[in-house]
């Protein structure tokens, strides 16, 4: 299933893989505007954050919700009562076991992590140690592929006309019985010029591909028993086919192949101050860049920027098959022209060396949210 959120309304739907296809099979509304969800590795539960926040915006109710997936249709029900978060979360994850939510949040940056319990529902948060170095705007939280170590992602802040630079890292933690310990904060350059925003690890090998969104780099780094990860990056890999660009850009979410032969990330333009942020911003590249995955070295090698068909392709998801790519926009844009760019679902088919073909596009009518999250689940 695919499943895509507009605002606090999470939409399934079915996949046609050999026909790069989607038909929607009905929605469910959650408490607030979902942020982000992710599915438990029974996949017999969804577990959604939502909040009344957004960018720029605080908020003042947040929640992490448990949806039950019937395993015949992929529609959702919510099960057992939502708990309540601190303050905006902007990422959530299961560990390997299944025992532990983990959500991270930007502002003010920190994480939390519950128990589940053995039926899927959200039990009481685990209390952690006062001195957890959580950095400066969380962005992701993940398991390491041992279950053995926690990574969060710092994004930082860019300078502005009134305030320096905040740096990013990727904080990393020990992690047993929910419990978190500190171990490293990853950051060349003490994070300065350094804005990391998500990770995804290589199935078979003991590397981690990040997507750099401050700088539009991609970085690879080593596992470590010790830290986590290496202290320094083994690969560093331009995403913009234009580097040179002077449009506002950041890069987006990473996903690598099921396949291990392939890492994916896109590209953003930051579009120009005005009605919601959506108006034209010039010269700006919104596109997946396919990167192929060296199987000696670990090497990443763009093969392909590919247009996106939308801005601010926030999320994505690949079918477990490895054949299809389903990429969602967040919003419209005001073009040059007059005309108006839709926000979407776009569907890219996967050839076997990894690149992207585009299929089709679904507009989305997002009205005055967002389409903040999309993503695949296999059905149990």
């Amino acid at each position: 299933m695919y499943y895509a959120s507009v605002g606090p309304l999470l939409r399934a739907f079915d996949i046609d893989v050999e026909g790069a296809a989607l038909t929607e099979r009905g929605a469910i509304t959650l408490p607030a505007n979902i942020q982000y969800v992710w599915a438990h590795p029974s996949r017999r539960t969804l577990y959604a954050v939502s909040s009344n926040g957004g960018p720029g915006v605080t908020g003042d109710e947040h929640f992490a919700t448990a949806l039950a997936v019937d395993p015949a249709t992929g529609m959702l029900r919510p099960y057992g009562d939502a708990a309540s978060l601190p303050s905006r979360p902007i990422h959530v994850s299961v560990d390997a076991t299944g025992r532990f939510l983990l959500t991270a949040y930007n502002n003010p940056s920190g994480l939390t992590v519950h128990r589940l319990d053995a039926d899927g529902g959200i039990g009481a948060p685990v209390a952690q140690a006062a001195n957890l170095d959580t950095g400066i705007y969380a962005h992701q939280i993940l398991t390491t592929p041992s279950n053995r170590c926690v990574t969060l992602v710092t994004r930082g802040n860019n300078a502005t006309s009134n305030k320096p630079e905040d740096p990013g890292a990727i904080k990393t933690f020990a992690f047993e019985g929910g419990i978190l310990r500190n171990l490293a904060s990853i950051a060349p350059g003490n994070g300065l010029g350094f804005g990391p925003r998500h990770l995804d690890f290589h199935p078979s090998k003991p590397l981690a591909f990040v997507s750099i969104e401050r700088q539009n780099k991609l970085y690879v780094y080593a596992l470590d028993e010790e830290t986590g990860l290496k202290r320094e990056p083994v690969f560093v890999k331009e995403t913009l086919s234009n580097p040179k660009t002077p449009a506002s850009q950041g890069a987006g979410p990473i996903h690598v192949h099921p396949n291990g032969g392939c890492v994916y990330v896109t590209n953003r333009t930051f579009p120009a101050a005005g009605d919601g942020a959506r108006q034209y911003s010039a010269d700006g590249e919104d596109n997946i860049v396919v990167f192929a995955i060296d199987q000696n070295s670990g090497e990443p090698k763009a093969i392909q920027h590919i247009d996106g068909r939308g801005v601010q392709l926030r999320t994505f998801g690949i079918d477990p098959s490895g054949r299809l790519l389903v990429v969602a926009s967040i919003m419209p844009l005001a073009l040059r022209d007059g005309t108006n760019l839709p926000a979407g679902m776009m569907v890219f088919r996967i050839a076997g060396d990894g690149t992207l073909a585009f299929a089709r596009k679904y507009d989305v009518e997002v009205g005055a949210v967002q389409q903040f999250w999309s993503g695949m689940v296999t059905l149990p």
